[in-house]
This record gives C-alpha cells, sequence and structure tokens, in this order.
C-alpha cells in the first residue's frame, strides 16, 4: 500500500528539511547537507508515486551519512 504524501513531507520534516514553500500542489524542501532540492507535490491525502517514495528514500540516506 503505498504511503500517503503527508507521511513522506513528516519523514522529511523529521529529518530536518525545511519547506521552502513552491506554486500550487508543489513544496520544496531543502536541508543543509544536500546539494539539492527534493520536491513533493500533490495534495496532502493523495498516495504518494513509487518516484516519489524513491526520491524520500535516497535524500533520506543521503542525510543519514
Amino acid at each position: 500500500m503505498p504511503k500517503k504524501i503527508r507521511e513522506l513531507i513528516a519523514q522529511l520534516e523529521k529529518a530536518g528539511f525545511i519547506n521552502r514553500g513552491g506554486k500550487g500542489s508543489h513544496r520544496k524542501f531543502v536541508h543543509p547537507k544536500t546539494a539539492l532540492p527534493i520536491i513533493i507535490s500533490g495534495s496532502l491525502s493523495s498516495d504518494a508515486l513509487k518516484y516519489q517514495e524513491k526520491a524520500v528514500r535516497q535524500v533520506l540516506k543521503e542525510v543519514e551519512k
């Protein structure tokens, strides 16, 4: 079962990412340890797509280093 967008956002915020806003349903999250921001799109109650879950996993792994 896919995660919800709000769950991905909660994981990012727990890891120290900061929401820098965005346009429409897009949200830009930045972290001092990563070079590039991660963009999450969709309403909070929508199911996350596979590529979004994968991107969040990868960026969280990068921050843990």
